[in-house]
């Protein structure tokens, strides 16, 4: 460092020096603050996604319950309404009734229990790991189109996977 670095660093003016490393500085905080905005706007954007997924959990499961052909049982008596609210919540459970299989899964918002059998279930099944997989391709998306990937430069032929081959 020289002598005009000093000055700057304790606060003091001092001619040329003092001008370009103020300069540098300038340029280095605008590279930072790029890099901040950035990595903001990928952990907003994660946030984001997991807020609304976990807000929307309850109708999607709701939804895919009813695609699959679960029916709505509404709980209209007072027993009915102890007995849904001691289900467990948030989750398709079996049940045993005179011999048969039913899966049940509580809403005690809205005060029914979705209720279904083998086929019903084994549809929602199939409709969960299809939505599951359309909401990691959607966040594969957002994240590949989010800046900053640039600088790990090409992978191809890294770690042993081969390279592309491009068609022509």
């Amino acid at each position: 460092m020289t002598g005009d670095d000093y000055w700057i660093a304790l606060g003091t003016e001092s001619g040329q020096f003092g001008e370009a490393l103020v300069t540098k500085n300038k340029t280095k905080m605008k590279t930072i603050m790029k890099r901040i905005t950035s990595l903001l706007s990928i952990l907003s954007l994660t946030a984001l996604v997991a807020f609304a997924t976990g807000c929307s959990t309850t109708k999607q499961t709701e939804n895919l319950l009813s695609a699959a052909g679960f029916k709505t049982m509404p709980a209209t008596t007072p027993a009915q309404q102890s007995h849904l609210k001691s289900l467990p919540s948030g989750k398709v459970t079996t049940v045993q009734r005179n011999g048969t299989t039913y899966f049940v899964y509580p809403d005690t918002a809205k005060k029914v229990v979705y209720v279904g059998q083998q086929t019903q279930y084994q549809e929602y099944q199939k409709l969960r790991l299809q939505n599951q997989m359309a909401m990691d391709q959607l966040q594969a998306a957002e994240l590949n189109s989010t800046p900053g990937w640039n600088v790990w430069g090409v992978w191809d032929g890294a770690f042993g996977f081969p390279a592309p081959m491009l068609r022509r």
